[in-house]
């Protein structure tokens, strides 16, 4: 495993790579190698400034004559943009231009998995790219149906949920006027069912986990007469959540998902039969469920999500009044 690398022992290692009597595949591979272990496991972003770094010289030395090659170092550094937490729309542009020059080239000589992963990921920056004006969500949607037909459930569930997943997450997004809302919104519903039909608990857990937290989000927002029934239906979903994340194995996944369920149990009667009654023994759990998530956030330095469920505290509180 390659670990955390300093400007020198970059500057070392294609140096070595230089001065190898291997042939020139032989090195191209070589730098890339080290730019896919930096990429996968990286300590600082620095590790992947370094990583575009090498996969930009591996595409340099692949000249006019190793085509796949020079795709496979596109598609690398594209990877690595992707992947810079303090990256900006200009760094996601430049991924975008990575892959949209290489994916004609894997068309023509890669394996069909190849360009299913280029397609997901370029469909990832398009997605990322549309809050900003810069690109169109339909695009990113089409990407995702395209990849669909290699990374099936049968072969490949994980990619197969997480395709369905950004699926249903894009629907989300789409800009649609207001009596259109609930049409994107049950596209997306959709999307989270048809996964959740083939992605099961005991193969896939954490897939399983994810869809399940989401689909209660999109329930849990749909803009619909039946406001108290989908309410329940989101409770279960993220119950069903629950049952994989937990505070100890993962527990930043188990403070959203809990923190998700006191948002419904903030809005939902206590008996949903006599709505008159109110909702005081759901509020109180409510309050449990945001104490517990706020103090995971805080400890795991999650500033941002610490403060927005420290907010939903204060309003429980004037809720209540204790």
């Amino acid at each position: 495993m390659i670990s955390s690398m300093t400007d020198s022992a970059v500057k070392a290692a294609i140096a070595a790579i230089s001065s190898e009597s291997a042939t020139t595949v032989e090195k191209i591979q070589m730098l890339m190698e080290i730019a896919t272990g930096l990429q996968k496991k990286p300590k600082t972003s620095q590790d992947l400034r370094h990583a575009i770094g090498l996969f930009d010289r591996a595409y340099q030395m692949c000249g006019l004559e190793y085509v796949l090659l020079k795709a496979r170092a596109k598609v690398g550094k594209a990877g690595a943009l992707q992947m810079i937490p303090d990256g900006d729309s200009q760094m996601l542009q430049e991924a975008r231009a990575d892959y949209e020059e290489a994916l004609p080239i894997l068309q023509r000589f890669a394996t069909a998995e190849e360009v299913a992963a280029a397609q997901m990921n370029l469909g990832l920056v398009l997605q990322s790219l549309v809050p900003e004006n810069l690109a169109r969500i339909s695009d990113s949607i089409h990407l995702y149906h395209q990849a669909l037909r290699v990374f099936t459930w049968e072969k490949y569930p994980q990619e197969y949920a997480i395709l369905y997943n950004n699926i249903a997450i894009a629907y989300l997004s789409m800009p649609m006027s207001s009596e259109r809302e609930s049409l994107r919104q049950g596209l997306a519903i959709q999307s989270f069912e048809t996964a959740l039909k083939h992605i099961n608990i005991i193969d896939h857990p954490r897939e399983y986990a994810m869809l399940q937290n989401n689909l209660g989000n999109a329930l849990q927002y749909l803009v619909s007469s039946h406001a108290v029934e989908n309410n329940l239906r989101a409770i279960s979903a993220y119950n069903e959540a629950l049952k994989v994340r937990n505070p100890q194995d993962t527990p930043l996944e188990y403070a959203n998902t809990i923190s998700n369920k006191a948002n419904v149990l903030f809005n939902l009667p206590d008996n949903p039969q006599k709505p008159e009654l109110g909702n005081i023994k759901n509020l109180l759990q409510a309050r449990e469920y945001y104490q517990e998530a706020w103090q995971i956030f805080t400890e795991n330095q999650q500033r941002e999500q610490a403060e927005i469920v420290g907010k939903a505290l204060e309003d429980l509180a004037a809720e209540i009044q204790i």
